[in-house]
């Protein structure tokens, strides 16, 4: 398998796909809920669907066999990263906007560096790392404060998605530490179908009052087959790779995809705290996952670095000698050192 700055190809291609396939699905949530869909059904829905395109592939595979004994780790997986997390979300959409949604999970590296400082040494906060924390917990703060505060329905809708956050950022630590040896595919298609069984008591009780309209079917089939099968298997594969604080990561594209969909699509039009808060929370995730750029971008930017110096020494191995750079002519000493150029 081909490395990238110590990152493997695999893991590179997860962190550009989980990035935008956990962007989108606010505003397909938003979609869903505006049009009638009840949050218990709409997770319930996309579950089962997840639950029986990664089933019937892993069945195909003989990957199923693998999940023998690891039922009730997988149950409890299943419940905190799908089971309470999804309707939570939901909820919380319909009083507040796919946007504010996107941001205030944005927050998870925030949550998974908290929980570090108890349950994992690895994936502990010091130094520049607490700091991350602080400002990112203050962007939080600046975001519900401004943006939400004084509107009780915003608050509990707020409320609901960082309780969903929480949920978010337990899973990937417990993926880590007791389930990070079975193959993601079998992993997600169990836990999915636990999942579903979960949820289906909730979407009897709470079906649609109508048939929904096609774009929220569409909606559904989105969230269910690129949303939930498609992005759970490469953040699984993803955070064998790196780590869930470094896989937690792809919360720096997430929200910008979010936001972007939200207002060229729904007309959300984010306020002075949203944006704050935003910015905060992305620059306290950065520190708190050691202030490193995402999987392979340092060696997207070290590549590009290294190919305009290339380019500009070849540049000036075509020069003629009668026609020596300005800075030989003034008669200045030009030294190279590794990564720059610098006149002495």
């Amino acid at each position: 398998m081909a490395i990238v700055a110590g990152v493997s190809t695999r893991a590179w291609f997860a962190f550009l796909s989980v990035s935008l396939l956990w962007g989108i699905p606010y505003f397909f949530i938003k979609v869903a809920v505006d049009d009638g869909v009840p949050p218990a059904f709409l997770a319930w829905a996309r579950v089962l669907l997840g639950a029986l395109l990664l089933g019937a592939l892993s069945w195909r595979l003989g990957l199923l066999q693998s999940l023998r004994g690891r039922g009730r780790m997988l149950a409890l997986y299943a419940v905190i990263e799908i089971v309470v997390p999804f309707p939570l979300i939901a909820a919380g959409e319909q009083a507040v906007s796919s946007s504010l949604a996107a941001i205030l999970i944005a927050a998870v590296p925030l949550i998974i560096a908290v929980l570090a400082l108890r349950f994992d040494h690895d994936e502990r906060a010091t130094g520049s790392r607490l700091v991350g924390l602080v400002v990112g917990f203050a962007g939080v703060v600046a975001l519900v404060g401004l943006d939400v505060a004084g509107n009780a329905d915003e608050l509990l809708g707020a409320g609901a998605i960082l309780l969903a956050a929480l949920g978010y950022a337990i899973g990937p630590m417990l993926l880590k530490r007791r389930l990070g040896d079975l193959d993601p595919r079998a992993l997600m298609a169990g836990a999915l179908a636990i999942a579903a069984v979960a949820l289906t008591p909730a979407a009897l009780i709470a079906p649609p009052a109508q048939v929904p309209p096609l774009e929220a079917i569409a909606a559904l089939i989105v969230l269910g087959v690129l949303c939930t099968a498609t992005a759970f298997v490469l953040f699984g594969a993803l955070i064998t790779e790196v780590g869930p604080s470094r896989a937690s990561v792809i919360t720096y594209v997430a929200p910008v995809v979010a936001v972007a969909l939200g207002v060229t699509l729904l007309g959300e039009r984010p306020g002075v705290g949203a944006i704050a808060g935003l910015l905060l929370i992305i620059a306290g995730s950065w520190l708190s996952t050691d202030g490193r750029l995402p999987p392979g971008l340092g060696a997207v930017v070290t590549g590009v670095r290294t190919t305009r110096r290339r380019a500009g020494g070849a540049r000036r191995a075509r020069r003629s000698p009668a026609e020596p750079p300005a800075d030989e002519a003034a008669g200045a000493d030009v030294r190279f050192e590794p990564g720059r150029a610098r006149a002495g």
